[in-house]
């Protein structure tokens, strides 16, 4: 039997997580929207976004990791968030060149998307209603590859292919942002 401690504790981590969720698939709308506006308004701010996006997936690693009992206890969530930086710096580095911002984008989306999908289910068997989270994460790994496929292609890549993960990764925080809401209340009102 669960005591209330635990019980508390479980209302608490699915409370943040939910916050959290809806906090991740605002910024991605808003990032989206941002770089749809900045393909008509000059390089300059689709760089910016560019690195932007994985030095936001880094800090929001890190909240998250240390509201969820510690980056010592979140080890997946902490090597994700020295990998984003470091997709952050790549990125800047390799800049104003799209095949090879793409090729970091591809690599990176691989690799997170494989630590988002542990995340998930680690966090499955204590919150439960991950698994739009499982399957985010499979997703982002597969759009990873085919970014780096890309990357090697002669059209040239723009910041709109990037847009288009974002609005995937959007929607996976939304469901699982709703999904979690629809459980607890469901628990209320049993």
């Amino acid at each position: 039997m669960n005591s209330s401690a635990t019980i508390a504790n479980h209302a608490a981590q699915e409370g943040w997580l939910k916050t959290y969720y809806f906090a991740r698939a605002a910024f991605s709308i808003a990032w989206i929207f941002t770089a749809l506006n900045a393909m008509r308004q000059g390089w300059g701010i689709e760089a910016a976004l560019l690195v932007v996006y994985p030095a936001w997936d880094a800090l929001a690693n890190l909240v998250d990791g240390t509201r969820s009992g510690g980056l010592a206890r979140n080890r997946a969530q902490a090597f994700n968030v020295v990998v984003s930086l470091a997709v952050a710096s790549a990125v800047a580095i390799a800049l104003p060149d799209m095949h090879r911002v793409l090729a970091v984008f591809g690599a990176w989306a691989i690799l997170s998307g494989l630590l988002q999908l542990g995340a998930g289910l680690k966090r499955w068997k204590t919150v439960g209603a991950q698994w739009a989270m499982v399957l985010s994460g499979a997703q982002s790994a597969l759009a990873g590859a085919f970014f780096i496929f890309q990357a090697g292609q002669p059209a040239m890549p723009s910041i709109a292919t990037v847009t288009g993960y974002a609005g995937f990764g959007a929607f996976y925080f939304l469901v699982s942002a709703l999904w979690l809401s629809v459980g607890a209340v469901r628990r209320r009102n049993a």
